[in-house]
C-alpha cells in the first residue's frame, strides 16, 4: 500500500474565520490533491474524485500551523478507486506569545480524516 504525503505551513492566506481560524473546506481540497497524486501514481491519470462516504474534523487548525497530510488506496475496482486520508497537525503556531512563536508537538495530532471514491478516467469516455 502506498501512501502519499504532503505537508504544508498554513498561512495567514489560508485562515478564513476570525482568530486565524483555517476552514474544513481546506483541507479537503487537500485532501483532494493527495487522491490526485495516488490515482498518477497508480493509473497514469488524474481521474476524478466522485464522493465522499466519510469526513470528520476533529481539531481546528489555525494559520501558522504544520500539517501533514496523508492518503492511500484501500481497494481497486475496474475504473473506481477507494481511498482513506488524514491530515495531522505536527508544528502548533503560538501566536499569544509572538507573532513568530510556533513549537514542534512531541506527538502529532489527528485533526481530519476522510474516506471516498474516485474514478479512473484514462480508459473512459468523457461524459
Amino acid at each position: 500500500m502506498e501512501k502519499v504525503l504532503i505537508r504544508m505551513r498554513l498561512s495567514a492566506h489560508h485562515a478564513h474565520y476570525g482568530g486565524g481560524l483555517v476552514d474544513g473546506a481546506f483541507i479537503m481540497q487537500l485532501f483532494g490533491d493527495v487522491a490526485t497524486e495516488l490515482l498518477i501514481r497508480n493509473d497514469g491519470d488524474e481521474g476524478l474524485f466522485r464522493a465522499y462516504d466519510n469526513v470528520e474534523f476533529l481539531v481546528p487548525l489555525y494559520a501558522g500551523d504544520y500539517i501533514e497530510v496523508t492518503g492511500w488506496i484501500t481497494k481497486q475496482g475496474n475504473t473506481s478507486r477507494k481511498m482513506e486520508f488524514e491530515a495531522y497537525k505536527v508544528i502548533e503556531s503560538l501566536p499569544k506569545l509572538s507573532s513568530s512563536a510556533a513549537h514542534v508537538l512531541e506527538k502529532k495530532v489527528l485533526v481530519a480524516k476522510a474516506s471516498g471514491t474516485c474514478i479512473v478516467l484514462k480508459d473512459m469516455q468523457r461524459y
